[in-house]
């Protein structure tokens, strides 16, 4: 942070910070697992393009931010961890209104991997909710830029843990699976693997997914999932239980 190394209990951002007061900022994670970054590439390439999509292009090089990473992870001492960095659109002087008048500010940091699903709750899965809250459209947030909108995904939390469930999966305004907190979606019928073409993040995980089914030859397809086609999948999954 400002250019050097610190512990991450010292951080501090000034509270007039555009991406404290505005939501005005982008971000992405990548994984570290037994000492080396998954797929870093990637998560750098989607950096850059979400801050120049936002008009604040990072000035920082790609070999430097790897460096930057790195350096997190080593002082961290962790061989698996959660690597974050972030880009907020910074202050304007005097507290104008005019975003061009900002300073973009860099930060990252390395942290204990945190589980949506912990390792020993693999085979149990997760008691989910398909929620009819409405994921914010990427007609006003463009949904490929990774971002910190995430009140319509923590009210969507809050619904399905008051109703036992443990997460949440938000629909589109066509009523449509779009996604959930921190995770995309694939569904598995007979034209083989799932997941939505429009409106969600495209997710590097996911991209793996696809890369790996083509690579096996496995059919897959992007495309509107309906509320009505999943339950119907979770329908026909019962009835194979039963059988069973």
């Amino acid at each position: 942070m400002n250019g050097e190394f610190i512990q991450l209990s010292e951080a501090r951002i000034p509270i007039l910070d555009w991406g404290f007061l505005r939501s005005d900022a982008t971000y992405d994670v990548v994984h570290v697992w037994q000492g080396r970054f998954f797929r870093l590439d990637k998560h750098i390439d989607r950096f850059f393009h979400s801050t120049e999509a936002l008009r604040m292009p990072c000035k920082i090089s790609r070999n430097n931010l790897k460096k930057i990473l790195a350096g997190c992870v080593e002082r961290s001492g962790l061989d698996n961890a959660y690597v974050e960095m972030i880009q907020t659109r910074g202050m304007s002087p005097n507290f104008e209104r005019d975003p061009r008048k900002s300073e973009p500010r860099f930060i990252a940091f390395a942290v204990p991997f945190g589980w949506i699903l912990k390792p020993e709750e693999f085979e149990k899965g997760l008691d989910v909710l398909v929620s009819n809250r409405r994921r914010i459209s990427s007609n006003s947030i463009d949904s490929r830029i990774k971002n910190y909108h995430w009140l319509d995904l923590v009210s969507g939390m809050f619904e399905a843990f008051d109703d036992g469930h443990d997460t949440v999966i938000l629909t589109n305004e066509e009523n449509n699976i779009s996604e959930g907190p921190g995770f995309n979606i694939f569904c598995v019928d007979e034209r083989g693997l799932n997941s939505p073409n429009k409106g969600v993040l495209e997710g590097i995980t996911r991209q793996t997914v696809l890369d790996l089914a083509k690579e096996l030859n496995l059919p897959f397809q992007l495309r509107p999932i309906s509320l009505e086609m999943l339950k119907n999948l979770m329908n026909c999954l019962q009835l194979q239980l039963l059988e069973v």
